[in-house]
């Protein structure tokens, strides 16, 4: 149990700052050290950092892959990659940076930041919260190994029947690739569910007295959002893939139109999954960015109500709009000018959501940090995004457009242009807090800088090439068609997207090691996170906090004077560092229940692939070694003893 009590004054907590140099910090209890120890951790910390750390080398991945996609568009008849090579290409570049990189990175923000946002103490299932990490460590590394056991999936992101059927994968050894990528993907959402469902619990049943729902911060809220919109539209998708796999290796007909089955009801129940999973990527960004936003600007988030319940209308009108992905595909008239219509509707509230940045940053005493720059470039390029999106609701002109490269401009400009800016953003935010040390700023800029001068060098030039007749999925153009210098500006671009993606990635490493030492507060910021040590401790919180208002940590730092002007409360020293004391002492002394480590959840995740191997490979021992791995990992994690005092 917690130990109930105010929060600590802001004005009796200020201490030696070289006591608490991160150096110090990090010495954390014996079973806590050591590699083996992020093996069982169940700190939503330390996981949230794990899921980033997995999400960012699979962006790298992801980005080797579309490298070689722009390499062999370079000249119209390139010769780089092969036909089956190139389809295998872009199928695992969409299906690494969906799966891999947009909901672990998303995972991995919630992870750290919903806890400490609404002051808890840790997720409300830290073992189940530490399942969902391995599941999709081990689910990566599954769909990855295809390419050294047969040839990786080549059938698309999406998987279409009857692309992904036997016949038509072009793998060194036939159905190999869509069998790992049905698995694959089935075991990923396992990870995602169980995600979902711990921020749910989270958010609504463990925040701190007075923190209620229209207090907690608008990441938190997002987060809320994207988890029920998971938990709703994952087991769709695991229905599908697990008839796809049927259809494959046990003779049932659910998609094959020659014996009776429907293809295109894959796709219906593919694009109920994989619109809303369009707001699961976009909606962590939108938090994100509505957290720096305020802070950078000096001022409360403009409409902080209505950028809320737009959020959550963003989630429910996205179940309506799936079939704007099936115009060509012979729905009728009536079907398509209906989703037509709502798909002009979900551009309300993403509007809405628009104003409400704009109006943040109007009058505002703006500082132009790096993370500050990725959040007003996130709302440039993701506005860019939702007018190209806009004319897909025309059906005549998404018609012309449909499998044309005009798609993948827009779908990049709303998720890389809007998701991926955003996080790099909540990189340089958060990284004080989760590491005691600040990024370098100058690299930071450079960093900004160079990602918007390639991304836009990549993805304005396919508008373009789309609307001249570059169809997409192809590993050749026609000479004919003059789609060279586009083609060559994409590429470019792509390079240099990967040079800014290095910078950062070293910024980070450097930084880690040998960047400034931060303050608890180096921001000035707003919301709880900010109240406690950098990095923060694996407590949490001390003392319970007691939440009064929307910013509570703003309003307890400052008042207003006459005008209605920030004005520091008497007696706040902002250069402070909270009180901190060691993991054993605040059992002890403060009465502290925290949750014990344990590896029965990676043991539990370990036994999925090798169910997978087995099923694909029809090695049926394997999956009987499978399944009991599974069960001994359920049944030693159902009977462990709670050894928290004992930490």
């Amino acid at each position: 149990g917690e130990k109930m009590t105010t929060t600590t004054p802001l004005t009796k907590v200020a201490v030696d700052n070289e006591k608490w140099r991160p150096s110090a910090i990090l010495k954390r209890p014996t079973k806590t050290k050591g590699l083996w120890s992020w093996f069982t951790t169940v700190d939503h910390k330390r996981i949230g950092v794990m899921y980033a750390a997995g999400a960012l080398i699979f962006f790298a991945l992801g980005g080797i892959e579309a490298l070689l996609i722009r390499l062999q568009l370079f000249t119209p008849n390139g010769s780089i990659l092969t036909a089956p090579q190139y389809n295998q290409m872009f199928t695992m570049h969409g299906t690494t940076m969906v799966f891999l990189v947009g909901m672990p990175l998303a995972a991995a923000f919630g992870n750290y930041l919903l806890p400490l946002q609404i002051g808890a103490r840790d997720v409300a299932f830290p073992r189940l919260n530490m399942l969902g990490f391995w599941v999709f460590i081990f689910g990566g590394i599954f769909l990855y190994s295809s390419f050294f056991l047969g040839g990786a999936p080549n059938g698309g992101w999406f998987g279409y029947t009857p692309l992904t059927s036997s016949p038509y994968d072009s793998g060194v050894l036939p159905g190999m690739g869509a069998d790992f990528w049905t698995i694959g993907l089935i075991m990923l959402g396992v990870g995602s569910t169980t995600s979902a469902i711990n921020f749910i619990v989270t958010a609504l049943n463990m925040r701190a007295p007075g923190m209620k729902l229209m207090r907690m911060p608008v990441f938190s809220w997002m987060t809320l959002i994207i988890a029920f919109l998971t938990v709703f539209a994952i087991p769709v998708f695991t229905a599908a893939l697990v008839m796809v796999f049927f259809d494959r290796n046990f003779d049932t007909t659910f998609f094959f139109a020659a014996t009776g089955g429907d293809p295109l009801l894959y796709q219906h129940m593919f694009w109920i999954f994989g619109h809303p999973e369009v707001y699961i990527l976009i909606l962590p960004g939108m938090g994100i960015v509505s957290e720096i936003l305020p802070t950078f600007s000096r001022k409360p988030l403009f409409g902080y109500s209505v950028v809320i319940f737009s959020g959550i209308a963003i989630g429910f009108v996205g179940w309506g709009v799936w079939a704007h992905h099936m115009f060509v595909s012979g729905l009728g008239p009536v079907s398509i000018s209906a989703f037509g219509v709502s798909t002009m509707m979900v551009a309300v509230p993403t509007g809405v959501k628009i104003f409400n940045w704009l109006g943040t940053l109007w009058g505002g005493s703006i500082r132009f940090t790096t993370a500050m720059l990725y959040s007003i470039g996130f709302i440039a390029m993701f506005t860019i995004g939702g007018l190209s999106g806009v004319t897909h609701a025309v059906v005549p002109a998404d018609t012309q457009q449909t499998d044309t490269y005009y798609i993948i401009a827009h779908f990049h400009y709303v998720l890389f242009g809007g998701l991926v800016f955003a996080i790099f953003g909540g990189i340089y935010y958060w990284f004080p807090k989760v590491f005691g040390r600040m990024m370098n700023e100058r690299l930071g800029k450079w960093n900004f800088w160079l990602t918007l001068l390639g991304f836009n060098l990549t993805f304005a030039p396919m508008h373009l090439a789309g609307l001249a007749g570059q169809a997409r999925r192809t590993w050749r153009y026609p000479e004919s068609l003059d789609l060279q210098i586009w083609n060559q500006m994409a590429t470019i671009g792509a390079f240099i997207i990967a040079f800014a993606f290095l910078l950062l990635a070293y910024n980070i490493v450097h930084s880690k090691f040998k960047g400034e030492i931060a303050k608890a507060d180096p921001w000035d910021a707003r919301t709880l996170e900010w109240s406690i040590p950098s990095p923060a401790p694996e407590y949490n919180f001390l003392e319970t906090p007691q939440v009064e208002a929307v910013d509570d940590f703003w309003h307890k730092k400052y008042s207003e004077d006459e005008d209605g002007r920030p004005q520091l409360r008497d007696g706040v020293d902002l250069d402070s560092q909270p009180k901190r004391v060691t993991l054993e002492e605040a059992i002890k002394d403060y009465g502290l229940h925290m949750p014990s480590p344990s590896f029965w959840p990676c043991i539990v995740a370990l036994g999925m692939p090798i169910i997978g191997y087995g099923l694909i490979f029809s090695i049926w021992p394997l999956c009987v070694l499978g399944v009991a791995t599974t069960m001994a990992g359920l049944i030693g994690w159902a009977i462990e003893p709670d050894t928290a005092s004992d930490h």
